[in-house]
């Protein structure tokens, strides 16, 4: 049998086309599973080699569902990510017109994305949120709402025809993706990176967050995403999911984690892997003084001061 990926079924999901974008998806048995936390439990209790999920929109941010779920429960870890371009059809049963919709579903994601379409198009029509896209073409498959924002790609899956194609309200509209498995030695670094990592303060005081981003700040590390989620022990108690510039094998990067790890409460690491906007190598050049030779530089000049060298 050979090695499964779990992904965000069911079948006909943007999230399954991503997935087949990766060469090694070809050699792996690809098994849909009816939401994000389901599809990493499936990693956790070892019936996956790794789950491929939705994690940030370019017009909403981060998919809170995943975040919530990498900041909770057994670790896990990202190797991959994948971008991919978004426009959504209006998936129909046959037969059916405009004038006929009263109900539309999709992903809770899907929403902001097409919503000044619906208001346009269908301003009376009730929002009805479903597990996915694909799983919102199966319930109008079924019958239960009258149309669903879907990949037309997915059209034909269902039985159903796209009324309407090409839909979305900001242009070049982006998901990406993440291979998320267990914990394990991250890849080599490539010169084009991402580290993720979650951080808990230790404490609430003023300047607390220019505490933590100054340790990125510092060492010129550029910061991709940062975005609070509640921790669930009361209000105002938050936990900051980061995407940063560079690899963990980098010495301005390993400082930083350093850094963190030393004032924060909680440091989870959450991966340091290819970024998928730029080729390996294309990284632009770090800021003066954080350069790996400009950092192995400084540490042997300060073990030179300590041998009374300097």
């Amino acid at each position: 049998m050979p090695a499964s990926y779990a992904y965000l079924g069911p079948e006909g999901t943007f999230t399954e086309v991503a997935l087949r974008t990766l060469p090694e998806a070809a050699t792996r048995e690809l098994i849909p599973y009816v939401s994000v936390q389901s599809a990493l439990d499936a990693v956790r209790a070892g019936e996956a080699e790794a789950a491929f999920v939705p994690i940030e929109n370019s017009v909403e941010g981060g998919i809170t569902t995943t975040l919530d779920e990498l900041v909770a429960g057994e670790p896990l870890m990202i190797y991959r990510e994948v971008l991919l371009s978004i426009t959504f059809a209006l998936l129909v049963r046959p037969g059916t017109k405009l004038t006929d919709i009263k109900t539309v579903s999709a992903h809770p994601a899907a929403q902001p994305q097409v919503r000044n379409w619906l208001r346009a198009n269908l301003p009376d029509a009730l929002w009805e949120s479903a597990a996915s896209n694909a799983d919102a073409a199966r319930l109008v498959q079924e019958g239960r709402y009258d149309a669903a924002f879907a990949g037309e790609f997915a059209a034909a899956r269902y039985g159903l025809e796209a009324l309407e194609t090409g839909i979305h309200d900001a242009e070049n509209a982006q998901t990406r993706f993440v291979l998320v498995g267990r914990p394990a030695r991250p890849a080599a670094p490539t010169g084009a990176d991402k580290t993720s990592v979650v951080l808990w303060q230790r404490d609430d005081h003023p300047g607390a967050l220019r505490d933590l981003l100054g340790e990125f700040a510092s060492r010129g590390i550029n910061l991709m995403l940062l975005q609070s989620r509640p921790t669930g022990a009361g209000i105002g108690n938050y936990c900051f999911c980061i995407d940063a510039e560079g690899h963990i094998a980098d010495r301005r990067m390993a400082e930083a984690l350093t850094g963190l790890r030393r004032i924060c409460l909680q440091v989870r690491y959450l991966g340091s892997y290819p970024r998928a906007d730029i080729a390996p190598g294309e990284a632009g050049p770090t800021p003066p003084g954080t350069s790996d030779e400009e950092f192995m530089a400084a540490a042997d000049w300060v073990a030179r001061c300590q041998d009374g060298r300097f």
